[in-house]
């Protein structure tokens, strides 16, 4: 993966995170991103390339096979935020809150 943005994640870190890391580092591009929205052009749209990278990595990971779905979901839900919110009238904001609890999660660990 050498376009990858995550190159140390891309090359195996990701997958010897637990699931909750994974989904509270998503969290953090996904709060990122609302917070530069209307801001700046620039530091929106790589945050939402980042957060679009780390869920392709949780994807890809084989030992989340019996969630992929729920992961893919999550996924589509945050590209329907960026894009307006039309299919299920998601928003940043909203998604930013359910990634908390997993950041939360996380760091009780």
């Amino acid at each position: 993966m050498s376009s990858a943005i995550h190159k140390n994640l891309a090359s195996g870190g990701w997958h010897k995170l637990a699931l909750a890391e994974q989904l509270a580092n998503i969290g953090s591009e996904v709060g990122r991103a609302r917070r530069w929205r209307g801001k700046d052009k620039q530091i929106y749209k790589n945050a939402v390339e980042r957060a679009l990278e780390l869920f392709d990595l949780t994807l890809d990971d084989a030992r989340w096979l019996g969630r992929l779905r729920e992961i893919g979901r999550l996924r589509e839900v945050f590209c329907d935020a960026i894009t307006g919110g039309q299919e299920y009238a998601s928003n940043l904001a909203d998604l930013e809150q359910y990634f908390f609890h997993f950041a939360f999660l996380s760091r009780r660990s």
